[in-house]
């Protein structure tokens, strides 16, 4: 069975070309391009990994999405789907031209997989998404 993928983003080209490559690789796929959006396709279709911008209806949207994620409350909607590995997606050094490593996000956003500033190449993002699918992490 191939591993579930979802991708939430704003850019609807770069969705589009991010499905297309995960599908070449074997990988099922469904999108979103809102936070909003992608809190109900990770009910809906269960990915077994997320990869999320960060700024798209809100500059903190993509943080917003991680954080109810990661809400480990019984009660929480999400509790079932918690512990689905996320890679963010961020330009936010290009906007701002600061830094951002996977150190600082996890400062305030627990059990983030990786991160990866855009632009990237699309095979760099295929194989992280290979190592933590295959790692499990």
């Amino acid at each position: 069975m191939s591993k579930k993928i979802l991708v939430v983003d704003d850019d609807v080209d770069l969705v589009e070309t991010i499905v297309q490559a995960l599908s070449y690789h074997g990988f099922e796929t469904d999108k979103a391009h809102s936070g909003k959006d992608g809190l109900q396709k990770i009910l809906s279709f269960r990915p077994d990994l997320v990869v999320l911008d960060v700024m798209m209806e809100s500059d903190t949207a993509g943080f917003e999405v991680v954080n109810q994620l990661r809400n480990t409350k019984t009660e929480s909607r999400f509790s079932e789907v918690s512990d689905v590995p996320v890679i963010l997606l961020t330009a936010i050094n290009q906007v701002t031209n600061s830094r951002f490593s996977l150190n600082e996000a996890q400062s305030f956003l627990p059990e983030i997989s990786d991160f990866i500033t855009k632009p990237f190449k699309i095979d760099e993002l295929i194989a992280r998404i290979k190592t933590i699918s295959e790692g499990g992490a």
